[in-house]
């Protein structure tokens, strides 16, 4: 049995300090089910720590409450990284940002690569924003900037 990683190397560290598709897993607060959306307001500011921030409206946010536990997966270093932990507010309303986005802290507990055996991710997936990119750009700079202070 392989030993448990506690904390994201340096390199997944520094994937997590710049804007990053992440698909956050979840516990559905209603049916138990699980639940996972992609998310790009993700900043890691330790290796065992990763914050993240959401529309206050999101049912993110209920599910999150109700069951802390969350899984963050992103592609990286021709893998899947799989990060387990716990996930505890920070703030229900950052503060310099034009619209209410809660914020989380996971703190790490497991780090797994989720790939399957004998193969390696060879393209990651890229996304567009599909609005004004000026504004994205702006927005994303206020909402990060937010996160760092919280």
């Amino acid at each position: 049995m392989a030993e448990t990683i506690t904390a994201l190397s340096e390199q997944q560290l520094s994937q997590l300090q710049k804007e990053k598709l992440v698909l956050l897993a979840t516990v559905d607060a209603e049916s138990g089910f699980p639940s996972v959306s992609a998310i790009s307001w993700v900043y890691a500011d330790s290796e065992t720590n990763i914050r993240f921030a959401i529309d206050q409206r999101s049912r993110i946010v209920v599910n999150v409450k109700a069951h802390p536990q969350v899984t963050l997966t992103f592609f990286g270093e021709g893998k899947v990284n799989a990060v387990y932990g716990n996930a505890s507010v920070v703030t229900d309303a950052l503060e310099g940002v034009p619209f209410k986005l809660a914020c989380f802290d996971v703190r790490v507990e497991a780090v797994r690569d989720a790939m399957f055996y004998g193969s390696r991710i060879s393209v990651e997936p890229e996304y567009e924003k599909t609005y004004d990119k000026r504004a994205a750009e702006k927005l994303d700079g206020q909402v990060f900037a937010a996160m760092k202070k919280a």
